[in-house]
């Protein structure tokens, strides 16, 4: 059996927040008089980071708690930061992946790339330093120019036979995109499930074709796409791809009624548990029980396919003379 893994936490370590905090325009961070750390995004309110999404020691005894051994870090692709003028991405990244990969324990991490000028370097020289995979904002898959343009990056992550992980970017028109006074929770159902389902009924269409040996999970169902598959043939669509040992569906946001009909769609192994903590009840973080699925199961099988020889966890290699393993970073 595969480790039973979280596929989609955040965090956001220290050596990024004050990488943030020297910027004067959005995406950027404060720190406040108490010490603690706000978001400032354009046109959105100042938001307030909490410990539980800076400080990964406090997470760590509530993901033993739910049974499972290991969670994967995706950077924050929500924000924007890699659709940011390249040089800038490329540093702010680097901050993010010194941050999360120096805490080491339970804790693996997706790469990212400048989405402006994604280089096959920076990739490869993110997984020789520990990155278990690459995540791209849905809209690398939403279209074929999209595709094109981030080709020679999923071709180097083919080659090295990692997989992708495809999660909601900043939402069109930038970060603040929407009315100042849509519900908080208006880009999560408005915006987000459109560009996963945009990208998965892409890679339907003409990703897999381009990179066939790739293996992608997308976020939240990709975006419902799980449980459209009755729509998908009545459309002529390729059904049996979407059910295929190539494509995974992570499942956060969603709960047992919804896990069960997908898994009824899709099947049980083609589904793989993501939480997104701390952005969703960071206070709940177990398996669901679902019907029918050991949670165990659902943690464990596909995320063992999706992520190959990178399922188990290496033991990261010890500074020389300090017992600590190294700082690292994504890119030179």
């Amino acid at each position: 059996m595969s480790t039973p893994t979280d596929l989609h936490q955040h965090a956001w370590p220290e050596p990024f927040l004050a990488a943030l905090s020297a910027r004067t325009d959005g995406p950027r961070t404060r720190v406040e008089a108490d010490g603690s750390w706000r978001l400032l995004l354009p046109g959105e309110p100042a938001c307030a980071l909490g410990e539980c999404e800076i400080d990964l020691h406090r997470r760590e005894g509530a993901l033993f708690a739910a049974g499972l051994d290991r969670a994967l870090l995706v950077p924050p692709l929500a924000i924007g930061v890699d659709g940011l003028e390249p040089d800038d991405a490329r540093q702010l990244l680097i901050s993010w992946h010194e941050g999360v990969l120096a805490h080491g324990g339970p804790f693996g991490v997706w790469a990212a790339v400048p989405s402006r000028d994604p280089q096959p370097r920076d990739l490869r020289l993110a997984l020789s330093r520990g990155a278990v995979g690459l995540a791209l904002p849905a809209a690398a898959l939403a279209d074929a120019d999209a595709l094109e343009r981030f080709g020679p990056v999923l071709e180097e992550l083919a080659r090295a036979d990692r997989p992708l992980f495809v999660h909601p970017g900043a939402p069109a028109g930038g970060a603040a995109a929407g009315r100042p006074d849509d519900a908080p929770w208006w880009p999560a159902l408005g915006d987000y499930t459109g560009q996963l389902l945009r990208a998965w009924a892409t890679w339907l269409d003409r990703g897999h074709r381009a990179h066939p040996t790739l293996r992608v999970a997308f976020a939240a169902l990709a975006g419902g796409g799980a449980l459209m598959l009755e729509r998908l043939a009545a459309r002529g669509g390729p059904v049996e791809l979407a059910r295929s040992e190539h494509i995974a569906y992570e499942t956060s946001s969603f709960g047992p009624r919804t896990i069960a009909a997908a898994a009824q769609s899709v099947g049980a192994d083609r589904l793989a548990f993501g939480s997104d903590r701390p952005v969703v009840a960071p206070e709940e973080q177990h398996v669901p029980v679902v019907a029918g699925i050991d949670p165990v199961r659902l943690a464990s099988v596909a995320a063992g396919r999706l992520l190959g020889d990178a399922a188990s966890p290496a033991a990261p290699e010890a500074t020389p003379g300090t017992g600590r393993a190294p700082v690292v970073a994504v890119a030179a």
